[in-house]
């Protein structure tokens, strides 16, 4: 891995997972603007505590060495969640800005995902 995609590789990470924490962080807690936002896209409030611990478990599993497999299913989980995140801003007609957060995090996850090293990758249990 060059030294140019190992440094894209963590600026993506790192703000990948500090937006995932703090969005799992304000989603767990249940804050008053962030239960008016699923109630407006039609979501129940219980699912912000799914949500948000699934959420912080991804960006532990994201963060710490080893476990391919699982990085693999962090990384789905987490493209999974924003691209349905812009899809109910969509399908609700909200403004530009709403979609600004779940974009921005769609775009971190597939620049992490794509600029992973070796060790961090399915590849390397074939090795």
């Amino acid at each position: 891995m060059t030294r140019r995609n190992k440094i894209i590789y963590w600026i993506a990470t790192i703000w990948l997972a500090l937006g995932m924490l703090s969005t799992g962080i304000v989603q767990v807690l249940k804050m008053k603007e962030e239960v008016a936002m699923m109630t407006h896209l039609g979501y129940p409030s219980y699912f912000l505590t799914i949500l948000g611990v699934w959420k912080i478990l991804g960006v532990i599993v994201l963060l710490i060495p080893k476990f391919p497999i699982l990085k693999e299913w962090v990384y789905a989980g987490f493209f999974f969640v924003m691209s349905g995140a812009v899809f109910s801003h969509s399908f609700r007609g909200d403004e530009a800005k709403d979609y600004f957060g779940p974009v921005l995090l769609l775009v971190l996850t597939v620049i992490s995902w794509y600029f992973r090293p070796a060790g961090r990758t399915l590849r390397s249990l074939t090795n």
